[in-house]
């Protein structure tokens, strides 16, 4: 079959059939791609015959789901300051030291040190439990949870809006559990499931995808990570500007103590995804 295009000057000229053919291809191609972005999607969130990371990426989105929350919480209610990612508080340090209003040096520096701390703890639990995985996650998600309860009853008995002493009080305890959160996640080594870092994840979306000449996205996961901490944003600011600046937390501290028990309940086989890699 041919074609017959008109050109400039008016005179048809026939083009080879391999156009279709061409076209064709390319199709097919779209088609396999976003095949294998549902598959990736599918497997992130409900991993079937899956046996190097087992059920750890769904409880990892379930984690950057808690990072969204935590973190709307922190910024509209705490002041300008981040508890889970912490790229955001070094730019605002800065902005704070020349004086910019709204932010406090402080707050800041206290955000960094707590972060760091829950860090240190994560990387001493990953030491001790790194080996299996299954016993680090759960172990760690029960720190986690402890944590966040904690921070519940700060915030429930601080009022709205928080008083300056329980600003810091929450500033402590949630960046403490969300530098554990990050530490424990960096261990388990689950590829673009950090929890908190979505820049690498947006990048290298857009990075690594064949139309750029690239070996495949994994866009599926990665999106799935990034909706995760959209979504967790959205349902914690939502909640404390229609209801109650507590429940962002407790819907956080429910998501984590779930993901503790039922990271225990399936790793008590010991089945080969608790194993390092």
């Amino acid at each position: 079959m041919v074609h017959l295009v008109e050109l400039a000057a008016g005179e048809p000229q026939e083009l080879p059939g391999g156009d279709e053919q061409g076209f064709e291809d390319g199709r097919n191609q779209r088609v396999e791609e976003i095949r294998t972005f549902l598959t990736e999607a599918r497997q992130t969130l409900v991993p079937r015959g899956e046996v190097k990371h087992g059920p750890l990426p769904p409880l990892l989105v379930a984690m950057t789901l808690v990072t969204g929350l935590v973190d709307a919480f922190s910024y509209l209610v705490l002041g300008h300051v981040f508890l889970a990612n912490m790229t955001g508080n070094v730019v605002f340090l800065a902005l704070a030291l020349v004086g910019a209003p709204g932010f406090s040096v402080l707050a800041l520096l206290v955000a960094l040190a707590a972060f760091v701390l829950g860090s240190s703890g994560g990387g001493l639990l990953g030491s001790r439990l790194g080996q299996h995985r299954g016993h680090l996650l759960s172990l760690a998600a029960a720190l986690q949870a402890l944590l966040l309860c904690i921070a519940v009853v700060l915030a429930a008995l601080s009022g709205n809006p928080v008083s300056r002493g329980g600003s810091f009080g929450l500033i402590i305890v949630l960046g403490l559990a969300m530098g554990l959160q990050n530490a424990t996640a960096r261990k388990l080594a689950v590829p673009d499931l950090t929890t908190t870092v979505l820049t690498l994840t947006i990048v290298g979306t857009a990075a690594d995808t064949r139309l750029v000449g690239g070996s495949g996205s994994r866009a599926g996961r990665r999106l799935i990570a990034v909706a995760a901490m959209f979504v967790g944003a959205l349902i914690g600011s939502l909640l404390i500007f229609l209801a109650a600046i507590v429940f962002p937390l407790v819907i956080a501290l429910i998501v984590t103590a779930a993901i503790a028990g039922t990271t225990h309940l399936l790793s008590r086989t010991d089945p080969d995804w608790v194993r390092a890699n």
